[in-house]
């Protein structure tokens, strides 16, 4: 077997090719945009390379593609972050440790002392996490894999890092009822206040959001301050795909105080097109996306600031997300909500009084160097 750094045009359509074969049995297996998964290893495109660096290789046997693996460092809060992500390997415990040993021995030679995976170099919505749960309905940007993959890594010492559960609601499975009565509270208080985004104000969300993020996240240990022009071209990027009344912020005494961010599920579009985004794609997502039946939105990001939360603003940009979806886009009648991590029980109780049933389960799993 032949580790190959991925470094020639070739190399880089092989990487994304390899995965249209290995899945191609699978009908529940949705192929990533060829475009994203090449813009995560652009420095042009993806600022992470300011503050760290990324590999790719192969791994070949007779000339024939058996396995790829990416490796990525950060530089964060005065600490160096390894990782390891966008492996895809054959049922073969020899040639995925000849991968995770690539990404380990690379990650050494650059000062890490471990490797979190499968992650993503960039944000923690996007390509991160393990399925090992609910082999089924893939949302855009989100890890699918076989079941075995789960004992390739924990074979190799991998161990549970944490764990992110995904749910999903029908609108018949939302209990509303209860919940008209825990929001009138909130809903009723003049110090508070719901709306949802619009496009034309995208310069004050913007600055909204950021408000609001850097203060809801500022404790967590990896935290690193959104900017502007992060949070503005994001928004841009997700036009395509946004519904102005899926996205809600609430405001306590004209504070931001909270957003609950959903997007349309173009997984179900993009199912449809292999991977490219060419002139046909296009007119042929632009079809799909009006006319083909798309049914679910997914949630990206729920957060509000500590200083108001268990006030029932979560709750108050629900019932408001739940009346303008209902009333205005009754033709989405699924929901899937954003990933929440075991450290995060009260958002789990939350999801869980909603009606909302656990989907699937992803691992972010970690492998502390030996030292030698």
């Amino acid at each position: 077997m032949q580790v190959v750094e991925v470094l020639s045009k070739k190399e880089q359509k092989e990487f994304n090719e390899f995965p249209k074969r290995l899945y191609a049995s699978n009908l529940e297996w949705v192929c990533p945009l060829d475009k994203d998964i090449d813009t995560v290893f652009d420095p042009k495109q993806n600022k992470n390379f300011d503050i760290g660096n990324a590999k790719r290789w192969l791994l070949q046997l007779e000339g024939n593609t058996i396995g790829r693996i990416a490796a990525f460092y950060k530089n964060e809060n005065g600490k160096r972050l390894g990782g390891m992500g966008f492996f895809e390997c054959t049922d073969s415990i020899n040639a995925a440790h000849i991968l995770f040993h690539t990404a380990e021995d690379w990650l050494k030679s650059n000062a890490c002392t471990y490797m979190d995976g499968p992650i993503n170099f960039g944000e923690k919505d996007k390509y991160w996490g393990l399925l090992v749960a609910g082999f089924k309905n893939p949302s855009y940007q989100e890890n699918f894999n076989f079941p075995y993959y789960q004992h390739l890594f924990e074979s190799y010492g991998f161990e549970k890092n944490f764990e992110q559960t995904t749910s999903e609601i029908g609108i018949d499975d939302f209990k509303s009822e209860r919940f008209f009565k825990l929001s009138s509270r909130v809903l009723a208080n003049p110090a508070y206040r719901f709306e949802h985004f619009k496009m034309k104000d995208l310069n004050k969300f913007a600055e909204d959001f950021i408000h609001i993020y850097n203060k809801a996240w500022a404790s967590r240990p990896d935290f690193i301050a959104i900017t502007k022009d992060k949070i503005e071209s994001t928004l841009i990027s997700l036009k395509p795909i946004m519904i102005e009344e899926a996205i809600w912020f609430a405001y306590a005494n004209e504070e931001p105080a909270g957003f609950f961010v959903n997007v349309l599920d173009v997984n179900q579009i993009f199912k449809h097109l292999n991977g490219k985004m060419n002139m046909w794609s296009k007119l042929k997502f632009l079809y799909l996306r009006y006319f083909g039946g798309i049914n679910r939105v997914r949630g990206i990001v729920f957060g509000v600031i500590p200083a108001y939360q268990n006030l029932g603003l979560e709750t108050g940009m629900i019932i408001r997300f739940y009346e303008e979806m209902k009333k205005n886009h009754p033709q989405y009648t699924q929901a899937e909500l954003s990933w929440i991590g075991d450290f995060n029980p009260k958002m789990h109780s939350l999801f869980e009084a909603l009606g909302a049933k656990t989907s699937k389960i992803h691992y972010t799993y970690r492998y502390t160097f030996k030292s030698k």
